[in-house]
């Protein structure tokens, strides 16, 4: 009986995720729907998602009816990682502002969940030919976004995360060597 509730919940709200499928949400990125659960909190029964974070070795559980409010989502479409990944090979656009204001505004990007946004933040915080140019708290963003988009990619493709993140890691390299090869070529004209 609680299903048929969980269910009439579920589509109201127009999501609806099934166990073991495949979900980000924005805070914690890709995780696996365990299953629908019945709590009784405060005298009233609620639905909850029980999603499980491997990585992070975390279990979360969202009320069914705030999962689309909470930004729960399915993975993204394959046109829509392929947007990510052609943001991957744009031209880095670092704004002239204090670290702080940066390093915030990528952690929003990050925690936003949305693929092409921590795209932006991969290849903002991609230098051209040395990573030890870097301070401590770049390199820290650079990874934590990394992995998030590491962890999607792999999830649409089908592939583990090590293979995605060297996928990801080849596309900025490459990246970075063509716009360092029109850069030297500008100098010299």
């Amino acid at each position: 009986m609680a299903d048929k509730k969980t269910k009439t919940v579920a589509n109201n709200d127009n999501i609806d995720f099934s166990k073991g499928e495949y979900v980000v949400y924005p805070n914690h990125g890709v995780g696996q729907i365990e299953g629908v659960e019945t709590q009784t909190i405060a005298g009233m029964e609620i639905s909850l998602y029980a999603i499980s974070f491997e990585k992070d070795r975390m279990r979360l559980k969202i009320p069914v009816m705030k999962a689309k409010d909470s930004g729960l989502r399915k993975l993204c479409t394959g046109d829509r990682l392929k947007d990510a990944l052609s943001t991957l090979k744009g031209r880095s656009r670092v704004r002239r502002t204090m670290w702080s204001r940066r390093a915030q505004e990528y952690e929003m990007k990050i925690n936003s969940g949305d693929p092409i946004s921590i795209a932006e933040v991969l290849r903002d915080l991609k230098r051209s030919n040395d990573d030890t140019e870097q301070s401590y708290s770049e390199r820290q963003i650079y990874q934590s976004a990394l992995e998030r988009l590491a962890r999607e990619v792999a999830a649409v493709k089908e592939i583990d995360e090590l293979k995605a993140t060297e996928q990801l890691e080849d596309i900025l390299q490459k990246s970075s060597k063509s716009a360092a090869k029109a850069k030297e070529e500008k100098a010299a004209a």
